[in-house]
């Protein structure tokens, strides 16, 4: 598996300034998700317009919302996304490093960094880099 497949970033002074803000991410995660094209997931329409919170889509069909992060890694993530993508980026520079180390480096509580690693791996196990993304599956 290769993580950096992921994020792609070899600087961290390049990606933390990249991923600094909560809309920054919330971009990212939109432009990965929905880069081979909208999809709704009730009716399969392709045409969207924009939704309600912020980066999500609203099928202009059947009017479902859905937001940047639903079925993604990030969907139901309760840190700010900065924060997670920090993890998510110290996971992915040293997939061999344990969960402790990652959470000194950022601050963040052991459990919470081992629960966002096995997601990540989970979701990677369930369909590779498309479902960490949550691109089009069902």
């Amino acid at each position: 598996m290769n993580l950096m497949d992921i994020f792609g970033y070899s600087s961290e002074q390049k990606f933390k300034e990249d991923f600094s803000t909560q809309e920054k991410c919330l971009m990212w995660i939109a432009d990965k998700k929905w880069e081979n094209g909208f999809v709704c997931r009730s009716c399969g329409h392709t045409n969207f317009c924009k939704g309600s919170q912020p980066y999500s889509r609203r099928c202009t069909k059947c009017k479902k919302s859905e937001s940047a992060t639903a079925n993604t890694l990030f969907h139901r993530c309760r840190l700010p996304l900065p924060q997670a993508f920090s993890i998510l980026h110290q996971i992915c520079e040293n997939p061999e490093a344990s969960t402790r180390q990652i959470a000194d480096k950022t601050d963040v509580r052991a459990m919470t960094c081992w629960s966002l690693k096995n997601k990540m791996h989970e979701k990677y196990d369930e369909g590779g880099i498309d479902a960490i993304f949550g691109r089009n599956l069902k």
